[in-house]
């Protein structure tokens, strides 16, 4: 498991499925940062998520550029960046388009709760 406070990127599909697995076995809260490089809300929210991780330690934070995982991205049907879905236990359980900080802390706050 990837150490607490940090966003971790995944860079591989191999990486993408390990992590994944491991907060599910975790019971542990995924949220999922979808960028692109190219993007610039994503560049605008990238220090507010890493912000996140430091103060959700329980709660695992993963970026996914959308070029670089295709298939992730066409698996959660990405249509706009940034976009952040939440998971538990492997299924979603919500979502958030835009980079607007207060959203996504809000929605992190109701489920880590859970």
């Amino acid at each position: 498991m990837a150490e607490e406070g940090a966003v971790i990127g995944c860079h591989t599909l191999d990486e993408y499925k390990n992590q994944m697995q491991q907060a599910k076995e975790a019971k542990k809260l995924v949220v999922i940062d979808f960028t692109a490089s190219w993007c610039g809300p994503c560049r605008v929210i990238a220090p507010v998520f890493t912000e996140f991780a430091k103060k959700f330690p329980h709660v695992v934070f993963l970026k996914v550029d959308v070029d670089e995982l295709k298939a992730v991205a066409q698996e959660w049907k990405i249509e706009a960046m940034p976009t952040f879905i939440f998971v538990k236990e492997g299924n979603e359980i919500d979502k958030f388009v835009g980079a607007r900080k207060e959203e996504i802390q809000k929605k992190i706050e109701l489920h880590a709760a859970c």
